[in-house]
């Protein structure tokens, strides 16, 4: 989950997608689903904001590509807030009301194993 400070411009917010984009590619990951959340307002304040652009990305890799992406957030300045969550294949929250929806990036279905 990443969400973007609104008060930087759309190209700053565009670069940072950009760059979590490229760091997942060249740390041999894959996004298995982007969702475009748009701007909501927050729970509570952060840092004297009151509201973010929202993104969630599902993507697969090494233990090394949460570890190089995790520290390119935490040092961009138009990130306000992300969070890194390990789930199990196959599972991606439900987009808000009013969220722009899910896009699948991957072309075929991933296949659960049976149990």
């Amino acid at each position: 989950m990443l969400l973007l400070r609104t008060s930087v411009d759309d190209e700053r917010r565009a670069t940072i997608r950009a760059e979590v984009e490229q760091t997942i590619a060249e740390h041999n990951g894959t996004i298995e689903l982007a969702q475009e959340w748009g701007i909501r307002h927050l729970s509570y304040e952060i840092d004297h904001t009151r509201d973010a652009e929202y993104h969630l990305l599902q993507f697969s890799g090494p233990a090394a590509l949460v570890e190089a992406l995790s520290y390119n957030l935490k040092i961009s300045d138009g990130v306000l807030r992300h969070r890194i969550i390990k789930a199990a294949p196959g599972e991606a929250p439900e987009p808000p009301a009013g969220a722009v929806g899910a896009v699948p990036v991957a072309a075929e279905p991933v296949e659960q194993p049976v149990a």
